[in-house]
């Protein structure tokens, strides 16, 4: 089983800055709205929660994919 890094640090209410071994990103948004993300690897993603087991993403990543 591999070791992992991982830490989310609350800036301010609805805006987190999660932290793992190998980037960062952002987090706008909170529990029950829309939340996107920006990630220092490229990734944008946009999610919503909707009521039961039901969700929506949606990813991008800029320039050229590998």
């Amino acid at each position: 089983m591999a070791i992992t890094f991982r830490k989310s640090i609350r800036i301010f209410p609805g805006v987190t800055l999660n932290l793992n071994a190998k980037s960062w990103s952002i987090t706008l948004g909170g529990r029950g709205g829309p939340r996107h993300t920006i990630s220092s690897t490229g990734r944008r993603t946009s999610s919503i929660d909707l009521p039961g087991p039901f969700g929506w993403r949606h990813n991008h990543r800029r320039g050229r994919q590998q």
